[in-house]
């Protein structure tokens, strides 16, 4: 448990804070650039991003079933470990499909395509992020729901 439970933390705090900075920070800041620019931008940023994102899952999901498999687990660990799954079955989907078809339209030259694909990955980041952060205070506060 001494080590289980600060590397899930991590691992969430990793996930659901660059989730939260790309939404909330680096969107808005990033609208104003041309779009080969902001696209080509958006592909550098994910491609750095995800591969931390498929540790953080395979961290979360390894250290999550062994907590629970320890007996630590309760109502409000059910309810995260459900949600948590749609958020990573989410995130495959976001980068099995609209990620793959950006990045092969940013490469291409193909803006217009690269813009359809980022508005369905920021649909999905923006589903995660509120599951994420759901998650989160569900996390901070589960043990004192009696």
């Amino acid at each position: 448990m001494v080590v289980l439970l600060p590397l899930h933390i991590l691992a969430a705090l990793i996930w659901v804070g660059g989730m939260f900075f790309a939404y909330v920070m680096l969107r808005p800041s990033v609208g104003p650039l041309e779009p080969p620019v902001r696209l080509a931008l958006w592909r550098r940023v994910f491609a750095r991003f995800f591969p931390w994102v498929w540790v953080a899952i395979a961290v979360l999901l390894v250290t999550g079933f062994a907590m629970r498999d320890l007996g630590l687990a309760g109502r409000a660990v059910d309810i995260m470990m459900g949600i948590a799954i749609v958020m990573m079955l989410a995130f495959a989907h976001l980068y099995f499909a609209p990620w793959k078809r950006f990045r092969r339209a940013v490469e291409g030259g193909n803006f217009a395509e690269a813009g359809k694909q980022i508005t369905q990955i920021r649909y999905i980041v923006a589903f995660n992020l509120g599951l994420g952060l759901i998650v989160a205070v569900i996390g901070a506060s589960g043990r004192y729901w009696g």
